[in-house]
């Protein structure tokens, strides 16, 4: 049987799977019921803010023939209830489950803050910071989209928590290894990548997008080659470890980002077709490794041959 266990900094992962932040809430949707979430390599739970926020208007997702447009907003009862609310009864529940929180925030000063609770209260394994969301302080463009700042984020949320901590990267920027080398810059333990693309969907017959905010966050099936592409040239660039995603619904698309250069992965849009398929995809990598005559998922790790 061929080894798919994986080491992260923070994260002991039985298989390299877990659900893409936002996809499995806090560990608290429906198909959390439906299996023993210790099955997963970790879980990644919704984006988390200094206070509560409603999101954005609806309608907030459109599933497309190629994937998802969603444009929830970050959705969540604020930092001191998603401890008390959502992490604790997470965490008794399962108390070996490796948890990585998403934190998010409109200020450095709201990240700090926000990762700063997450670790005193000893309840995750990692924070993933997640730098798409609008910086007020500087007219609303996200934070991710400037590496000085990617850099000075990073620094300053290091030197509040002892937890690892995972940039997550948005795609939406000119030149992402850049970005990438500034959250190595700042202390960063890992990347995330890639968060969604920026796109928009128009119905014809009513002239109008079939979002309420409009535009949204691209992912699944249609980013996928853009992020592999991403992840690739990431890992050429730095020494940190890479959590992939963006498209995966197989145990194949493991495998195509982990040559790219990822560690482990995150499933999201997949689960809008099989509400189970985290579990599914790590399911089945032991039958693809011995078809690839691989013994240790770790060994495919960057290992593209380039023509």
């Amino acid at each position: 049987m061929s080894k798919i266990s994986v080491e992260l900094p923070g994260l002991k992962l039985k298989n390299p799977v877990m659900p893409a932040s936002g996809t499995f809430g806090f560990g608290d949707v429906p198909a959390c019921k439906k299996f023993d979430l210790n099955e997963l390599g970790a879980l990644v739970i919704k984006t988390t803010t200094s206070k509560a926020t409603t999101g954005n208007p609806q309608p907030q997702i459109a599933v497309l023939n190629d994937g998802v447009l969603n444009s929830v907003g970050l959705t969540n009862p604020g930092v001191d209830a998603v401890i008390n609310d959502k992490l604790k009864p997470l965490r008794e529940q399962y108390p070996e489950l490796p948890i990585m929180a998403s934190v998010g925030g409109d200020t450095m000063a709201d990240y700090v803050l926000v990762a700063q609770k997450l670790a005193a209260a000893n309840l995750v394994n990692a924070l993933e910071i997640n730098v798409s969301c609008p910086n007020v302080a500087q007219g609303g463009m996200s934070f991710g989209v400037h590496p000085e700042v990617v850099e000075e984020l990073t620094r300053q949320i290091k030197e509040a928590v002892s937890l690892p901590i995972y940039v997550k990267l948005t795609p939406n920027v000119t030149d992402i290894v850049a970005i990438a080398q500034a959250a190595e810059r700042g202390g960063a333990d890992g990347i995330s990548m890639i968060n969604t693309l920026l796109g928009m969907e128009i119905d014809v017959t009513t002239r109008r997008p079939v979002l309420g905010h409009n535009v949204g966050g691209l992912s699944g099936e249609a980013v996928k080659a853009v992020a592999v592409r991403m992840v690739y040239q990431v890992h050429q660039a730095t020494n940190l470890p890479i959590i992939g995603m963006g498209g995966i619904a197989s145990p194949e698309d493991v495998a195509e980002f982990m040559l790219a250069g990822a560690s482990a992965v995150a499933v999201g849009s997949a689960h809008f077709h099989d509400e189970l398929a985290s579990l599914h995809i790590a399911q089945g990598l032991p039958t693809l490794l011995a078809k690839m005559g691989v013994s240790d998922i770790n060994d495919l790790v960057g290992q593209v041959k380039l023509n």
